[in-house]
């Protein structure tokens, strides 16, 4: 359910625009179009960077201007930033930025003094957010600072993968190590689940001679739940705008992205992300995936994202607040409102959420911990007072929509999921 501007108990300095960040070509991304209209309803003038004319976030009746900007993700740092200050001075005032990707968070977070004149963006330690959205750089800070997560190993060579597999349990998970590399040189679509030695041994042979990758534990889903935090934290690492929820349903099933989520209270687990931040002194918006692995009683750091991930608008207090909201409101200087999560409240991403219902339901698959009714519901794409996106989305995602989905369902049957992360 959308929040009307007559709605909102505070007022947004609408002489500060944003902007939307991305780098690579995924034209159908439902986050980039949901901080769009979160900030666009409180009269936040909004501009973003799109790959052409016609993708759902330029159709948005809350966007200003699209600045179509097609990238890979593999272009240099220097190319990047350059470009970023090209659009900063023809939108011609401090604008607050928004990414989403941990590319775009990467290249902000180490360019910060570049990027100072023209934007407004949470200032953090430049080294922080590529060390947490490595998967290597994560597991070490987990172990570090005593955080849960999946055992892992981080193979160098081929003869490291052959050493693992003779040892390990499968299935095992592979996941690509480093943001930016997993665009130049990806060594898996995603987060796959490989099933066998022999069928680890057979994709590592394409992997070359130092294989980007991390090789974790697999935390059987009939034994886990998958649980996700967003929040945003300021200056000092404390939480303005905390939220946990459960994940319901991910395309491809159990790997992939949130399709389907419910906000529910969760005090341990948002106890856990705030300490962990506070210990590592990130600033910024997070969204962490976690897995409680019913086994041992434990939540296990999966994922850090160091941005907003593309199901934030599920999460809103009683005020209001989201966690884009709350970072505009910060580096703006003004108050972000304290109030509940509105618990209960759901969220579906249309595109996604009917293949994987399919799947889950054919794997007997539950979530003791999702509510038995939605208190309310939040659709990634449909929305009354913003219709076009959602037309956009399908006429662009009917075809190779629905080939891409057939090829992940295909995928999934052989025993190995690859998800896009989100």
């Amino acid at each position: 359910m959308a929040s009307s501007t007559s709605s909102v108990p505070f007022r947004a300095d609408r002489e500060v625009p944003g902007l939307i960040v991305k780098f690579g070509d995924y034209p159908l991304h439902h986050g980039g179009v949901g901080a769009i209209r979160s900030l666009g309803r409180l009269g936040v003038p909004m501009y973003a960077i799109t790959e052409d004319r016609y993708t759902p976030a330029a159709a948005s009746r809350y966007l200003k201007k699209a600045f179509v900007w097609p990238t890979t993700g593999t272009e240099d740092p220097g190319h990047l930033v350059e470009g970023l200050l090209r659009i900063g001075r023809r939108i011609g005032r401090p604008t607050v930025l928004v990414p989403t990707d941990e590319e775009a968070a990467v290249l902000i977070a180490e360019h910060q003094e570049e990027l100072a004149g023209n934007f407004l963006f949470p200032r953090v330690d430049p080294a922080l957010p590529r060390r947490l959205a490595s998967k290597q750089g994560l597991h070490e800070l987990c172990v570090e600072h005593g955080i849960p997560s999946p055992t892992a190993a981080f193979p160098q060579s081929y003869d490291d993968i052959v050493t693992f597999a003779e040892k390990a349990c499968f299935p095992v998970v592979a996941k690509n190590r480093e943001a930016f590399v997993r665009r130049k040189q990806p060594a898996v679509n995603g987060t796959t689940r490989i099933g066998t030695r022999e069928g680890l041994l057979r994709l590592a042979r394409d992997w070359g001679e130092h294989p980007g990758v991390i090789l974790q534990e697999y935390l059987p889903r009939e034994e886990a739940e998958d649980w996700i935090v967003h929040a945003y934290f300021d200056q000092d690492s404390t939480p303005l705008a905390m939220f946990t929820g459960v994940k319901v349903r991910s395309w491809p099933p159990h790997a992939g992205m949130t399709a389907n989520a419910y906000v529910v209270d969760n005090p341990e687990l948002a106890d856990i992300a705030a300490r962990f931040i506070k210990q590592i002194g990130f600033t910024g918006i997070i969204d962490l995936d976690l897995r409680f692995d019913r086994r041992d009683g434990q939540y296990k750091l999966l994922d850090f994202n160091p941005r907003m991930g593309a199901q934030f608008r599920l999460f809103e207090n009683e005020s209001a607040v989201d966690v884009v909201r709350a970072m505009h409101l910060d580096l703006t200087g003004r108050t972000v409102p304290e109030g509940e999560q509105r618990a209960g409240h759901r969220y579906i991403v249309e595109n996604i959420d009917l293949p994987a219902l399919l799947a889950y339901r054919r794997s007997g698959y539950t979530t003791p911990h999702a509510p038995a009714k939605a208190s309310g519901t939040e659709l990634a794409w449909l929305a009354g007072d913003d219709p076009l996106p959602f037309l956009t989305m399908l006429a662009r995602f009917v075809r190779p929509g629905a080939k891409h989905l057939y090829q992940l369902w295909r995928t999934n049957r052989r025993g190995s999921t690859t998800s896009s992360g989100g």
